[in-house]
């Protein structure tokens, strides 16, 4: 989930591949403009996350955050872009824990298990993640080219197209990684969890076999 990037090698930035969302505004000194812009951040975030818990992302306003936070709606503009980036900066967080599951968590969706093990852990660990924060992730999505180009969405592609490739998974293993990512879309989980009544149990045992298919077996 709470930045634009290739989806293979990971994008550049910060050391998991994830770019700082904060824009810096110019001509103050460069540790000291850091520490500020990130007290502001994090106070600017919290007010946004207790807003988005009142009201819901729908009615999540740059000058609402900005009341809130008691400071000028300039401030909200020149730390997060627009509504979007502010979106995707409460997102990165939830997107941050995620991360960290799969690039250095326990296995087998971390290391330590065969590259089909942690493929088959995927799937369920997204579909979970994205039922829990959909109404955020959604709100984000006012670009759809957007979703492609955040960090976080090149990151699960580098990892899933790395996994296919030491599972020895044949073809054209960025473009494969890609489809399977289409298969966990927030907008599609959600239409066939809430709209079609699909338990979660369903969704991911098609994943896993989609997988399997594929010639990653567990």
């Amino acid at each position: 989930m709470t930045g634009s990037v290739p989806p293979s090698p990971p994008p550049s930035g910060a050391p998991d591949g994830r770019k700082d969302l904060t824009l810096l505004p110019a001509g103050e000194p460069p540790q000291q403009l850091r520490a500020d812009a990130a007290r502001n951040r994090t106070r600017l975030l919290e007010a946004a996350s207790r807003l988005l818990v009142e009201r819901g992302a729908a009615n999540l306003t740059m000058e609402a955050v900005a009341s809130a936070a008691g400071v000028g709606k300039g401030t909200v503009f020149r730390r997060f872009g627009d509504r979007t980036g502010l979106l995707l900066a409460l997102l990165d967080h939830r997107e941050q824990q995620l991360q960290a599951a799969f690039l250095s968590g326990p296995p087998p969706l971390g290391p330590g298990a065969p590259a089909a093990q942690r493929l088959h852990a995927f799937g369920p660990a997204v579909i979970r993640h994205e039922h829990d924060h959909h109404e955020l992730i959604l709100a984000t999505r006012a670009d759809p080219l957007r979703t492609y180009g955040v960090p976080a969405y090149g990151l699960r592609v580098a990892h899933i197209a790395m996994l296919l490739r030491e599972a020895g998974v044949a073809g054209d293993t960025e473009v494969l990684a890609h489809t399977l990512l289409g298969c966990l879309d927030t907008a599609l989980v959600h239409h066939l969890g809430v709209e079609r009544g699909m338990p979660p149990d369903r969704l991911e045992a098609a994943w896993h076999d989609l997988v399997t298919r594929l010639g990653a077996e567990r």
